[in-house]
């Protein structure tokens, strides 16, 4: 099947979620435009993924239901990867498991790891690129995300789960773009890895991307990252083109901008400071399926 044979519109029934499954006000109206899907399909198809993938999506759809599942793209060294987001906020009485979504999958891939359901997350991911999707590799790691109780902010933890071992892997804080800016701006300057004396804070927090909705700045273990949640058409434009994606992708959009102009995004990138310069490790953008 192509993408132009793929290609999937909005209705009326549709939600308008953000990578945290969170709502928010569309900007335009949506009837008979693109949803976020198509942004998925179109990386698939310029990277030549296996048909295995697209019948993920299939079955993450049948099992869960739509609107419960969120997509990464990611670039990370000029090659595409994906990452699957699944949340639950009710966590232990969670219907969106890890068991749940492991079970629809199964068929597609396979994962040696014990979930641990007894556990208070509220949020876990899995890693998708085409050797998954071939069968070459199987489910080797589960990014498993907790609160992160005391913080002056919503904030998370997230642990890598591997069979027989647990790691510890980022911590999250969220900011309101509007009324937190000075706040983010202080937790991306309070870094190990990051120094503002040498690169300019607005080298990470982007002017041309912080008038969003909401700014999220993660602790990982060699370098730092930042999300941008809530940006419209027009800034992931810009996003795209300052990253470097592949053109097709670059094209797809701004062809179409008329017809994801109803939508926010969101769009991060992880980063560290290397020899005096800020060093982008990789980055992604995002939707919902």
């Amino acid at each position: 099947m192509t993408l132009a044979e793929r290609i999937e519109y909005s209705c009326e029934t549709d939600r308008a979620l953000n990578y945290c499954l969170w709502e928010y006000d569309r900007p335009a109206p949506a009837e008979d435009k693109f949803r976020s899907i198509n942004l998925l399909y179109n990386s698939f198809a310029w990277a030549g993924v296996d048909a295995q993938a697209y019948a993920m999506v299939d079955a993450l759809r049948e099992k869960l239901g739509p609107w419960r599942s969120v997509f990464g793209v990611k670039q990370i060294a000029g090659r595409l990867a994906w990452e699957f987001y699944f949340y639950d906020y009710q966590r232990r009485q969670r219907e969106i498991s890890m068991s749940r979504v492991l079970d629809a999958l199964a068929p597609l891939a396979r994962c040696r790891i014990s979930p641990p359901e007894s556990l208070n997350y509220f949020m876990f991911s899995l890693d998708i690129d085409d050797d998954l999707a071939c069968g070459r590799r199987e489910i080797d790691v589960i990014h498993m995300y907790v609160g992160n109780p005391g913080s002056d902010v919503s904030s998370g933890v997230a642990y890598a789960l591997r069979a027989g071992s647990t790691r510890l892997e980022n911590f999250y804080f969220f900011f309101d773009a509007t009324t937190q800016l000075r706040d983010a701006a202080k937790k991306i300057a309070n870094s190990g890895v990051f120094d503002e004396t040498i690169v300019p804070l607005d080298a990470v927090l982007r002017p041309e991307l912080r008038s969003c909705r909401t700014i999220c700045v993660a602790n990982k273990q060699t370098h730092d990252c930042v999300y941008f949640s809530g940006i419209d058409v027009d800034q992931l434009i810009w996003f795209l083109e300052w990253q470097g994606y592949p053109q097709e992708i670059k094209t797809f959009v701004h062809d179409n901008r008329s017809q994801f102009d109803h939508l926010l995004f969101d769009a991060g990138f992880d980063y560290r400071l290397q020899d005096g310069a800020l060093q982008i490790l990789k980055s992604g953008y995002y939707g919902v399926f």
